[in-house]
C-alpha cells in the first residue's frame, strides 16, 4: 500500500517530513517552495488515489501560480504538528 492511497497516512507522512525539514534548519520560505514543487509534481505526474487527492488535483488544475502556492501553503499548515 502506498502512502498516497490513504489521505490520513499522506498527511502524516507530510507532517513527518515537515518536522524533519524544520529540524534541519529549513526556513518557512524554503518549505513553502518545496511544498509548491511537490504539489506541482503530484498534479502533473500522479493519479489521485482518493477523493481528497482528486479535489486537490482539481483545484490545482484551475488555479493560477499564486493560487497554487496558496494551496501548497495550506497543505503545510494542515499537516503541521501541534
Amino acid at each position: 500500500m502506498s502512502v498516497l492511497d490513504n489521505f490520513e497516512q499522506w498527511k502524516g507522512f507530510l507532517g513527518d517530513r515537515l518536522e524533519q525539514a524544520k529540524q534541519q534548519g529549513l526556513n518557512q520560505q524554503v518549505i513553502s517552495d518545496v511544498a509548491y514543487q511537490i504539489g506541482d509534481y503530484l498534479a502533473k505526474q500522479v493519479d489521485p488515489k482518493n477523493p481528497e487527492e482528486r479535489l486537490l488535483s482539481d483545484l490545482w488544475s484551475v488555479a493560477d501560480e499564486q493560487e497554487q502556492h496558496a494551496i501548497a501553503n495550506m497543505m503545510v499548515k494542515l499537516v503541521q504538528k501541534k
